[in-house]
């Protein structure tokens, strides 16, 4: 117990380490948006479901996400990325500045901002939409103002950076935001960087970075073998195996992804057996990218690669990339490779040439969307800090495992992680229960590092489990979680001379007591506006089903600059209906 307690302060002190680290994050940053539904009917017109939209959630995708991590793990992040000049290319902003990260994106007018729109269901996802592409295409002007941006950030970052390395993280997902004059410059420039990370769906794209760390998927760096082999076939350099063991086969004709057949080699490389496959095989996984165990082999989804392993029985994709890293290495000039497996953790590959596994928990697809994110944030920061490859391994798995615990977009935060290594957070010493005055000072503090304010207020008087829910998803939105508590005089006059059940002590003592709510704060006027001027939170949210902008405060709140946000109650949980319950029973058991 002792070593473990040991190997946690050590980890903790790495996350220290990187604290205010200046990263420049630059690639296809995107909205994603995440509409959530109840369906108890079927429409008339088809056998489909009817969908009542009960909350709407707005978050930073691709690029914006990735810098999102890096600000919520405590560095410095700065985000350069071509946004549309739209209604999600505003969220996108709204969400990088509630983030706290350093928007140098640049508009282009006509070109839209790529989202992802998301219908749940009883948490399940119905169906995405996708906006925005590669077809959508940056003008001459557009890749100029990018490149401006690129440079000066850099020496922006430069001027507060105290005489550390920059650090510069890749995200490349294919949908035009890094044209080919952008890649040129940043190989150009690659020296202004210490730590270079590239997460990148076609790494063929980023010879000569020569990069710190990538991250592809199963399913990227198996495309990249591919390339490599029909490249090297072309000049007469063969360096596939062409034993018994497993090699790539790719065809010729054709420079984009296509049909990918692993086996026993057959005479050289670079040519495709007759019998060859003709089209996908197996059983696709929903998903992009994403790679299925098969009885025919591997099937990789989402990218026109077919893998087939009947070669090899009982070859799994860890077995696969740990046999692949040497070469990833080599056709990426990257000293470290790590290949994610989704559910399936990762595979680590440094110039030791001893790979490194690391296993994560299987959860539902809707809880992992954004977990490479900060798997990757946390990977290039431990780097960046001069860690060394297990502890940097170590510290981006847990980041991306702590993040999947509900749906939405993954964000791993500071504190999560520290308290996943059993360190106590830098507010551990602020009681749960304050007055007006202390929680003015708190709230201030918590700014100063960054940290986003969610407040909420109510008579909480018979607390249920609808409360508890509300109260959960309240605190997801933001980093600190404020409720605000009626006095009994205050419930008296909105509730009635019969009103509160419990005193205010009894409902702030359960209130604090939730692992949810970072801080209890009693108001005795009948509307929390005073405290809400005092605090100016990020996020201000309200119970029921109405639209935010039926919500009293809700002019005040974004005059302050905070959003509204409501969140629907669960269906027969209610203080009202609790109490009327208790009252009739009380009656149908008084004596005749």
């Amino acid at each position: 117990m002792a070593g473990a307690a040991a190997e946690e302060r050590r980890l903790a002190t790495v996350v220290a380490s990187w604290q205010e680290r200046p990263v420049l994050v630059v690639g296809d940053a995107m909205l994603d948006e995440w509409r959530f539904a109840e369906s108890e009917r079927l429409c008339r017109e088809a056998p489909a479901p009817v969908l009542t939209l009960r909350r709407r959630i707005s978050a930073a995708g691709g690029a914006a996400n990735t810098a999102v991590n890096v600000a919520a793990l405590g560095g410095r992040a700065v985000l350069v990325a071509p946004v549309g000049a739209d209604v999600a290319g505003d969220e996108l902003h709204d969400c990088l500045d509630r983030a706290t990260v350093w928007d140098r994106t640049v508009s282009q007018p006509g070109r839209p901002t790529p989202v992802k729109r998301r219908m749940l269901a009883g948490n399940q996802i119905l169906l995405r939409e996708d906006s925005g592409g590669p077809e959508d295409t940056l003008d001459e002007d557009a890749v100029a103002r990018l490149l401006t941006a690129l440079h000066c950030a850099t020496e922006e970052l430069r001027a507060v950076a105290a005489g550390r390395p920059l650090t510069l993280v890749v995200c490349d997902y294919g949908l035009g935001g890094l044209p080919s004059t952008v890649r040129a410059w940043l190989v150009a420039n690659r020296d202004r960087y210490g730590t270079v990370a590239l997460d990148a769906h076609d790494l063929a794209d980023w010879r000569g970075l020569n990069p710190t760390v990538v991250t592809p998927s199963f399913a990227e760096a198996t495309r990249l073998l591919a390339r490599a082999a029909a490249g090297f076939a072309h000049a007469g350099r063969n360096t596939v195996p062409t034993g018994g063991d497993l090699h790539l086969d790719h065809a010729a004709d054709d420079d984009g992804p296509s049909e990918l057949v692993v086996g026993a080699a057959p005479g050289g490389a670079g040519e495709r057996e007759a019998d060859a496959p003709s089209g996908p095989t197996g059983e696709p996984t929903p998903g992009e990218g994403r790679v299925a165990l098969t009885g025919n082999g591997l099937s990789v989804t989402g990218t026109g690669v077919t893998v087939n392993a009947t070669a090899g029985a009982g070859v799994d994709r860890a077995v696969l990339a740990e046999s692949r890293l040497s070469e990833l290495r080599a056709h990426t000039g990257a000293d470290v490779v790590a290949v994610t497996l989704d559910t399936e953790g990762a595979v680590v590959g440094g110039a030791d040439g001893s790979p490194r596994r690391s296993h994560s928990t299987p959860v539902p697809a809707s809880h992992a969307v954004g977990a490479g994110d900060a798997y990757l944030a946390a990977m290039t920061l431990a780097l960046a800090a001069e860690a060394g490859l297990p502890t940097a391994a170590q510290l981006a798995q847990l980041a991306a495992t702590i993040t999947v615990a509900d749906t939405g977009t993954c964000v791993c935060r500071r504190e999560d992680l520290l308290a996943a290594l059993g360190t106590a957070g830098e507010d551990a010493g602020h009681p749960a229960l304050v007055d007006a005055g202390e929680l003015a000072a708190i709230v201030a503090e918590h700014r100063a590092a960054g940290r986003s304010v969610v407040f909420t207020n109510g008579c909480f008087d018979v607390l249920h489990p609808g409360h508890v829910r509300y109260l959960t998803q309240a605190r997801a939105l933001g980093d600190l979680l404020v409720v605000a508590v009626n006095s009994d005089g205050s419930v008296r006059r909105l509730k009635g001379p019969d009103r509160p059940v419990n005193p205010v002590e009894d409902r702030t003592a359960l209130l604090a007591a939730l692992a949810c709510v970072d801080h209890v704060v009693v108001f005795e006027e009948d509307s929390p506006v005073r405290l809400i001027e005092a605090v100016r939170p990020d996020v201000y949210v309200k119970g029921g089903d109405y639209p935010p902008e039926m919500v009293p405060e809700a002019p005040l709140v974004r005059r302050l600059g905070g959003q509204v946000r409501t969140l629907g109650y669960v269906p027969d949980r209610s203080t009202s209906a609790i109490i009327d319950r208790i009252r009739a029973q009380a009656v149908e058991s008084r004596p005749a």
